[in-house]
C-alpha cells in the first residue's frame, strides 16, 4: 500500500485513479481487518462515490486542485463526522450519529480527503492499549498477539497495516505517540491550542490534542499543515499563524546548527535495554548529520505520572457528566430520573472509564480539592518551567516514547498502575503543552518496532519535522512494513 506522499504523486501523474486507490484500501480492509480490528465503521459506498467525484475533478483539468484530492483517510472514533457513527468506543454512545463534522476533519475534506471510516479507540480515549474499547481489542499488525498502543491504536494500526495512507488520532497523555511507536509509524502531537478541538468528544480539556499518523514525517506534515490553525468555534485555539510545512521537496539531510537535548530523567532503570540502545543510536545518527547533542535536565519529570492521573480524571469526571441517558445514545429505563442516570451510566460505562470518573470526582470533592487537584496544578507549572528552561539551551529534546516495545494483549489486565506507567515518557509533553513527534528507529529482538520522540518549543513543530525528515532520509526504518504474520 502507498504512503500519502506516494499516493499524491501517483494521482497527480494519472498512474492511478482515486477510485482505484480507495478500492484497494477497501479490499485490504475487507481481507485483513477481521484480524486487526482497526475499524469500528467503514463507509465503502460513500467513499467510492467521493472517489468518483475526485476523479471527475481531476479529469476536468481544473487549475489549483486541492492537495489531498482523492486521498482516503481514517478518523479516530472520538472525532465527529456527519453521517457516520461516533461511539468513542463506548456502549453509552452506541448508535449516535452526530449532526456535524469536527473542524479538523472539515479542513481535510475541503482539501479533497475522503474519510473511509472510523477507527477503534480505548473508551473515551482512556487507555494505553486499545483494549478498553467496548467493541473489541485492536491488534498490532507486527504481532497480532500484542497491543497496538492506545488510545489511538485503531488509527496507528490502520496506517501500519496499509489500510489507509494516513489517519487522525488524539493525544491526551501520549495516545498518538505511543501507538505510533508500537506500530512503527510516524505520529504527531501538536502544541496544545494549535488545532481545533471542536467536534472532538472531550476527555481532558486542558490536555487533548488532535494528532496525525503517516508513514513518514513528510506524510504527517502534509496532513498537519491542512488541519491546524485558529478556529472561532474553539476558544482554546491560539491566535498564531497556521503552520504550512512542506518536506516533500526538501533535499539533503544536514542538521548543522540544531541543538538536541537528551534528558537524563528519561533513561531510567527498568527501561527495555533494546529501546535505550536504538534511541541512543538514533540520537548519534542525528549527531552524525550535524546536530549538536547536549545533556539536559527535566527535574520534575518524576511527578508527571501522579499529576496527570489527578488532572486528567478530574477533567474527565466533569466532561463525561453529560452522558446520562437523556441527551445522547441509549437509555436504561428506571422509575425515577435518578434511576435512569444511575442505571445508564452504571451499565454503559466500562471499567476504566468508571475508575477515572471516580478518581476525578474524588480529587475535586470538598476537602480534597486543594490537597490533590490544586497541588497537581502547581506541580504541572513546575513541569512546564522545566521545558522552558531546557529550550533556552536546545531546540528539541530527544528521548524514548515508551519504556518497552508493544506488550502482549492482556499483560496488564489486572494491574491498572502498570498500564499507566506505559505513558511515563509521554505525559510531560501534554502537561506542558509542547509538541511531540514519534517515529521508528529500529526493532527489538522480537521484531517489534522501537520508537523515539522529539519534543520542541511551543508552536515549533517545523523543527521536529525537519529533524525527523533528515533522520528518515538517512535511514529506512520508516519504510519497513509488517507482513501481518509477525515478520517484516
Amino acid at each position: 500500500m502507498f504512503s500519502l506522499t506516494e499516493a499524491q504523486t501517483l494521482l497527480k501523474s494519472g498512474e492511478i485513479s482515486s477510485r482505484e486507490l480507495v478500492s484497494a484500501c477497501l479490499e485490504r480492509i475487507s481481507a485483513l481487518d477481521g484480524t486487526i480490528h482497526a475499524f469500528l465503521h467503514v463507509d465503502a459506498e460513500r467513499a467510492l462515490k467521493q472517489a468518483e467525484k475526485a476523479d471527475k475533478r481531476r479529469k476536468s483539468k481544473e487549475s489549483d486542485l486541492p492537495s489531498l484530492l482523492g486521498i482516503p483517510l481514517a478518523v479516530k472514533d472520538v472525532l465527529t463526522v456527519e453521517g457516520m457513527p461516533c461511539t468513542c468506543g463506548s456502549k453509552i454512545l452506541e448508535g449516535y450519529l452526530p449532526p456535524f463534522t469536527a473542524t479538523v476533519v472539515k479542513k481535510l475534506q475541503a482539501a479533497g480527503a475522503i474519510v473511509i471510516g472510523k477507527t477503534n479507540t480505548d473508551e473515551f480515549a482512556m487507555g494505553s492499549s486499545t483494549e478498553n474499547s467496548a467493541y473489541g481489542v485492536t491488534r498490532n499488525p507486527w504481532d497480532i498477539d500484542r497491543v497496538p498502543g492506545g488510545s489511538s491504536g485503531g488509527s496507528a494500526a490502520a496506517v501500519a497495516a496499509g489500510f489507509v495512507p494516513a489517519a487522525l488520532g488524539t493525544d491526551t497523555g501520549g495516545s498518538v505517540r505511543q501507538p505510533a511507536s508500537f506500530c512503527g509509524v510516524t505520529g504527531l502531537k501538536p502544541t496544545y491550542g494549535r488545532a481545533s478541538r471542536y467536534g472532538l468528544v472531550a476527555y481532558g480539556s486542558s490536555l487533548d490534542c488532535v494528532g496525525a499518523f503517516g508513514r513518514s514525517a513528510a506524510d504527517v506534515a502534509t496532513v498537519f499543515s491542512i488541519y491546524n490553525g485558529r478556529d472561532p468555534l474553539d476558544a482554546t485555539t491560539q491566535d498564531v499563524p497556521a503552520a504550512q510545512i512542506s518536506l516533500e521537496t526538501e533535499a539533503g539531510s544536514s542538521l548543522k546548527g540544531i541543538r538536541i537535548g537528551v534528558p537524563k530523567e528519561y533513561f531510567i532503570a527498568g527501561i527495555q535495554p533494546e529501546v535505550e540502545e536504538k534511541v541512543r543510536a538514533a540520537i548519534q545518527k542525528m549527531s552524525d548529520l550535524g546536530a549538536e547533542i547536549r545533556e539536559v535536565s527535566l527535574p520534575h519529570t518524576e511527578y508527571a505520572l501522579p499529576v496527570y492521573y489527578l488532572i486528567a480524571p478530574a477533567e474527565a469526571s466533569a466532561n463525561l457528566a453529560r452522558f446520562d441517558g437523556v441527551r445522547y445514545g441509549p437509555r436504561v429505563s428506571g422509575e425515577t430520573m435518578w434511576d435512569v442516570f444511575t442505571k445508564t451510566r452504571g451499565e454503559k460505562f466500562g471499567d476504566e472509564v468508571t475508575r477515572r470518573i471516580m478518581l476525578g470526582t474524588y480529587a475535586l470533592s470538598a476537602g480534597y480539592y486543594d490537597a490533590f487537584y490544586g497541588q497537581a496544578q502547581k506541580a504541572r507549572t513546575l513541569i512546564k518551567r522545566d521545558f522552558e528552561q531546557a529550550f533556552r539551551e536546545v531546540d528539541a529534546v530527544a528521548c524514548p516514547v515508551a519504556p518497552t516495545t508493544a506488550f502482549k494483549i492482556g499483560a496488564h489486565g489486572d494491574d491498572p498502575l502498570a498500564m499507566y506507567l506505559e505513558d511515563v515518557f509521554t505525559l510531560p509533553a501534554n502537561l506542558a503543552g509542547v509538541p511531540g513527534l514519534a517515529f521508528p528507529v529500529g526493532f527489538d529482538a522480537a521484531g517489534l518496532p522501537v520508537g523515539m520522540q522529539l519534543m520542541g518549543k511551543h508552536f515549533n513543530e517545523a523543527t521536529l519535522f525537519r529533524l525527523a525528515r533528515a533522520y528518515q532520509q538517512a535511514t529506512e526504518w520508516h519504510m519497513m512494513k509488517p507482513t501481518m504474520d509477525g515478520g517484516r
